[in-house]
């Protein structure tokens, strides 16, 4: 059930990454038309941004694809961790973007510089926004379903591209219509800032997930309120979670009664793991046990269960 899983959730990752390919390719062609046609910063800026978004959508289909192989000999807890090593590349392309629209923008501040053709550079904007509109709800369905880290990340850039495309409108009617020199320039930095921040942002879950971090608070509450309603698992302790890619991870030890049989005991954690398991899809669960009042070590998390019961 958890392969099959798997494999439906790389079928979605996969599907959403192409999409990003196929929109950003498109969009970098019309980017390009309207950049030579405005002569705008921030149109270019825009372009420069659509670039870099086709080749972090295509690391980013080369790391779902990835991360969506099973384990094998070498990677015995699977691939998970390409997702977010892909998303890390992003954050730099982010970065990089950003830096060179600020580049640009800062030089047509000092030394002026004028736009040209606005009707091409709204309408391609516009044209934009609404196929960035339709990429996102599509992200977002598969987001919901398989919890892709590397697609959460692409979302989050296309967001700003929503930003970004409405800032080049603004740009251009306040540079032509109204005459304000250097608007153009001004909203280029305000882009470039933009993405410099969600670049930042973004950056923080990849790094989680490299460094194993422990689920969210609320994530390992929930668990354990789920734990608890297994009276075997009352002896529940030295709880330790962590997130590869789509797939989780959880392990604890657990006190059993002295006169179990190792039989007893692991047909009764064998069963209690698959309805875990059923109920938390993608996650894989490893259980220790210990015989009752035995401890590994002298710190021990058995408060955890209570805290959460309580």
């Amino acid at each position: 059930m958890t392969r099959a899983l798997d494999a439906l959730r790389g079928k979605l990752s996969t599907r959403a990454a192409l999409a990003s390919v196929a929109l950003a390719l498109t969009l970098l062609i019309a980017k390009s038309w309207a950049a030579w046609a405005t002569d705008s910063t921030a149109m270019l800026g825009s372009l420069a941004d659509t670039a870099l978004d086709l080749v972090a959508s295509l690391a980013t289909l080369a790391g779902v694809r990835i991360a969506a192989q099973p384990a094998d000999h070498d990677h015995r807890f699977g691939h998970g961790k390409a997702e977010a090593l892909v998303a890390l590349g992003q954050v730099v392309l982010i970065a990089v973007s950003a830096i060179g629209i600020a580049w640009r923008a800062i030089d047509r501040l000092i030394h002026g510089g004028t736009t040209a053709e606005m009707g091409i550079g709204i309408g391609v904007s516009l044209f934009a926004i609404a196929a960035t509109f339709a990429l996102l709800a599509f992200q977002k369905r598969v987001i919901a379903s398989t919890g892709s880290i590397a697609i959460r990340t692409d979302n989050v850039h296309y967001k700003s591209d929503l930003m970004l495309n409405s800032a080049v409108i603004a740009a251009l009617l306040l540079d032509q219509w109204l005459g304000i020199s250097g608007a153009d320039a001004a909203f280029g930095i305000a882009i470039a800032l933009w993405l410099l921040f969600g670049a930042w942002r973004a950056s923080g879950e990849a790094v989680n997930q490299l460094m194993d971090r422990e689920w969210p608070e609320q994530e390992r509450a929930t668990f354990l309120a789920a734990a608890a309603e297994y009276p075997e698992l009352a002896g529940l302790h030295d709880l330790r979670t962590r997130t590869s890619g789509t797939h989780h991870f959880a392990q604890f030890h657990v006190w059993v009664p002295a006169d179990w049989t190792v039989r007893e005991a692991h047909d009764c954690m064998d069963n209690i793991e698959e309805q875990l398991q059923q109920r938390f899809p993608g996650t894989e669960i490893l259980i220790h046990l210990d015989p009752e009042g035995h401890t590994d070590r002298e710190t021990m998390l058995s408060s955890d269960l209570t805290e959460s019961s309580g």
